[in-house]
């Protein structure tokens, strides 16, 4: 009898409803491979757009999502070398997450380190090598700056205000009111973005405006974000999830790259995959950093939701509705 493994696969594109549990056939994994038996899986807004069918770097539909995975090593493939059965490791899976069972070439796996757990390593990668690559490679953020983040109580923002306050820098955190305790705790300002124009907000606070801003939302958001930055700072746009349509998408990357610098600001464009698959070298390089300190308890994941895989509807679900601060993971049960 041939051995099967659970997994929640897309079958035509849409929302969480898209979301279908299939079994699929175990397979050996070939030359230069690794089958990681998955712990814990994040669960992000790429995620949705890998649903929606308009993520660039996932197979046509049908597909299994999960951009990032924890787990252990349950088979070695031919001429793999430098692990072992059982090992935890962690990847930048892209998708395919969404499974008991994954295979993908073994250079895509990190070993995760004793007094890191599952869930947070699923919390950190795609999160916190983001946030981390933003302002450490990107901005190039130094101590007693300052730094405005957008969208600061989803999983990126929160990512981030953790590593800014890291790196002695004085952030300041843009959500909805109801979310500021959780700005406030992780050691940001909060700013209420309902409450007016956000350049306006931020430059009551920081009258020449903060030194580099970081924002997910994109869209008319890019140019207030411009506005609140000083001259001579940066602003780093990524995600883009409130961004529809193509004309908008053209003009949002203009506003970044090309007014940005008009207004004498310095604007950059981030995105993890699309750097991961041009040099894998700086993910492997930061993520033992963010498992160390996360080890070392400098950084804590913030995990809203703990969910079993079968419920990675739901999950989808919970991220749709906007309540969700920092991350959702799903795990083995």
């Amino acid at each position: 009898m041939t051995e099967l493994y659970r997994a929640m696969i897309v079958t035509k594109a849409g929302g969480p409803e898209a979301l279908t549990p299939i079994e699929m056939p175990v397979v050996d994994p070939g030359a230069g491979q690794l089958r990681v038996r998955v712990r814990a899986a994040g669960v992000g807004s790429t995620d949705l757009m890998l649903l929606a069918g308009k993520y660039r770097y996932a197979p046509k539909i049908p597909v299994v999502p999960g951009y990032e995975i924890a787990g252990t090593v349950d088979a070695i493939g031919p001429g793999v070398t430098g692990f072992t059965l059982g090992q935890r490791v962690a990847a930048l899976t892209v998708y395919g997450g969404f499974a008991e069972l994954v295979v993908r070439e073994a250079e895509h796996f990190l070993p995760i380190p004793d007094g890191v757990t599952d869930v947070q390593a699923a919390g950190a990668i795609l999160n916190y090598v983001t946030a981390w690559q933003m302002i450490h490679r990107v901005a190039r953020v130094k101590a007693g700056e300052t730094a405005l983040v957008t969208g600061a109580a989803g999983g990126v923002g929160t990512a981030a205000l953790q590593i800014l306050r890291l790196a002695g820098v004085k952030a300041y955190g843009a959500a909805s009111a109801k979310k500021h305790e959780t700005v406030s705790k992780l050691g940001a300002i909060p700013i209420d973005y309902r409450a007016g124009r956000l350049d306006r907000l931020v430059r009551e606070l920081e009258p020449r405006g903060v030194d580099c801003a970081f924002d997910a939302v994109g869209g008319a958001n890019i140019g207030l974000c411009i506005r609140a930055t000083k001259r001579g700072g940066t602003v780093v746009g990524y995600g883009f999830m409130g961004v529809k349509g193509t004309v908008a998408t053209l003009g949002m990357f203009a506003n970044l790259l090309v007014g940005a610098r008009v207004r004498g600001r310095r604007g950059k464009f981030y995105g993890i995959t699309m750097l991961y698959r041009k040099n894998p070298k700086p993910l492997r390089e930061d993520l033992p950093k963010i498992f160390r300190l996360i080890a070392e308890k400098k950084l804590d994941p913030l995990v809203s939701a703990t969910l079993p895989l079968g419920e990675a509807r739901r999950a989808m679900e919970m991220l749709v509705g906007g309540s969700v601060e920092g991350k959702i993971v799903l795990t083995a049960v």
